[in-house]
């Protein structure tokens, strides 16, 4: 294990912000900027959006006209929506579905209310906008919000790679690099950053910071573990499988427990850090008991699980919507988080790779496991800081017996894999359903540098146009 140096470890501040690493994350950040494109277009983007809008505008939890005005401007777009969440109602409460869960709402609720604020600040002098909290302010700041939430649990796991890692530089820097550019995550940043992925990575960021730290300083705290559980039901209250990331923290805490017989130590915390989770999720119980009757989700949600995970092996292997073939560099990670969870003392690698194998349970016990229509894997992009310490290990081995260019050059030859793929999606020259082989392989290298161009153009002149013009057909025709 590469060791970082002194004033990388221990208890030091939190980014030292003028180091190399987090100010060149934050030019990479600055260039990403522009690629964020502030449109609610998907139907769980409109999902969440909605319940924003409802709980700020409406105070009805009643969304019908929240996916009226958004089916009205694409219906032909739009149509499966329609059927799903227009036409049909709950059973018990006779309200629309929502799949969409409270935490992305609540963490994008002061982006959005600023931008009310500046809307009514330029309707007072005269400037002709809606304050209807759908005008195109209100989805920026949601969007963009997504943006930000991302780019500080990047800055977080960056932190916690040098100071608890001890992951020397550049390497630390250049791996999370490396997931954030080479793996979804980008693009859940930029051209789909409605969805809840983005918020998600910076909750399971925080929540993995807070426990390394608790861990690095020794302390054993009530306050520190009702921080941890604090996070892990924000985490939660974002995307239901974040709660699972506590399995880190607890673990540790039964095994300090078991080794020390200190049983009324290990309880107390226990019970703090599963109360403290419990109260942020306690509002998404309400919300169900509202929309559905019941504490739990739709059942058109409940209804496609399978808790013995049928399709475990298939989230990660299938060659059409395996996380491996989507995403090549995750493969890397995975191998680097097996290389600590045998190699590292400290117990964080198996931790790490607990959390990981437990969130490829959940997502193969999940009916719809394959994800079909979306890029990428996408309920995985919340694993980014655990894949950015796989990375970071394999960097770490490369750049022991490699010169750091070619160490570097690997990491880019991922990231073009995942840019590629990001081009073929958005430009249709891809069955959009799953990856056929070896057809996107060759388009990566002949079908996209040819239009490469011309679409960056449309991008940054005529973004929805560019939409219009690459929008597939009904029916896909290899």
């Amino acid at each position: 294990m590469t060791t970082a140096p002194a004033d990388a470890r221990g208890s030091g501040s939190f980014l030292r912000p003028w180091t190399v690493g987090p100010r060149l994350l934050c030019l990479v950040f600055l260039f990403t900027l522009p690629l964020v494109t502030p449109t609610i277009r998907g139907a769980d983007e409109i999902q969440y959006f909605s319940l924003l809008r409802s709980l700020v505008f409406d105070q009805d939890l009643d969304f019908g006209n929240e996916y009226r005005h958004f089916y009205a401007q694409d219906p032909q777009g739009l149509a499966g929506f329609k059927a799903t969440f227009i036409d049909r109602r709950e059973d018990v409460t006779g309200r629309h579905i929502s799949f969409g869960y409270l935490g992305p709402a609540l963490m994008w609720s002061p982006f959005y209310l600023a931008a009310h604020g500046c809307v009514l600040a330029a309707r007072a002098v005269g400037v002709p906008i809606a304050a209807d909290g759908f005008a195109w302010p209100y989805t920026a700041a949601v969007c963009y919000g997504s943006a930000f939430y991302a780019f500080f649990g990047l800055l977080l796991t960056h932190n916690a790679l040098r100071r608890f890692g001890q992951f020397a530089e550049p390497g630390a820097t250049w791996s999370v690099i490396g997931v954030w550019l080479g793996t979804p995550l980008l693009y859940y940043m930029s051209l789909a950053p409605g969805f809840a992925h983005a918020p998600a990575v910076f909750a399971v960021s925080l929540l993995l910071w807070l426990w390394l730290r608790s861990r690095d300083r020794g302390d054993d705290s009530v306050r520190a573990w009702a921080w941890i559980g604090a996070a892990g039901g924000l985490a939660g209250l974002v995307r239901p499988s974040g709660v699972l990331f506590l399995v880190a923290p607890a673990a540790e805490l039964v095994w300090r427990t078991l080794r020390g017989r200190r049983w009324a130590w290990g309880l107390g915390r226990a019970l703090v850090m599963g109360a403290c989770a419990g109260a942020l999720l306690f509002p998404q119980l309400i919300l169900n008991r509202v929309l559905t009757g019941g504490l739990g989700p739709t059942r058109l949600v409940t209804r496609k699980l399978t808790f013995t995970s049928p399709h475990f092996l298939q989230v990660l292997f299938d060659p059409g919507h395996g996380l491996f073939f989507w995403t090549p560099l995750v493969l890397v990670a995975v191998a680097g988080l097996a290389a600590i969870a045998f190699r590292r003392k400290d117990g964080v690698g198996p931790l790490l790779a607990a959390a990981f194998l437990l969130q490829v349970w959940i997502n193969g016990s999940v009916e719809s496991w394959s994800q079909a229509g979306a890029f990428g894997a996408r309920r995985f992009v919340e694993l980014t800081p655990i894949f950015a310490w796989g990375v970071a290990v394999a960097v770490a081995w490369a750049a022991r017996r490699l010169r750091r260019l070619a160490t570097a050059s690997i990491l880019v030859i991922f990231v073009w894999w995942n840019l590629s793929l990001m081009a073929q999606f958005g430009l249709n020259l891809m069955n959009r359903q799953r990856l056929e082989w070896p057809r996107v392989a060759v388009n990566q290298i002949c079908a996209v540098p040819p239009r490469l161009a011309r679409a960056v153009l449309l991008f940054f002149t005529d973004r929805e146009g560019l939409v219009r013009e690459q929008r597939p057909s009904p029916t896909f025709e290899p």
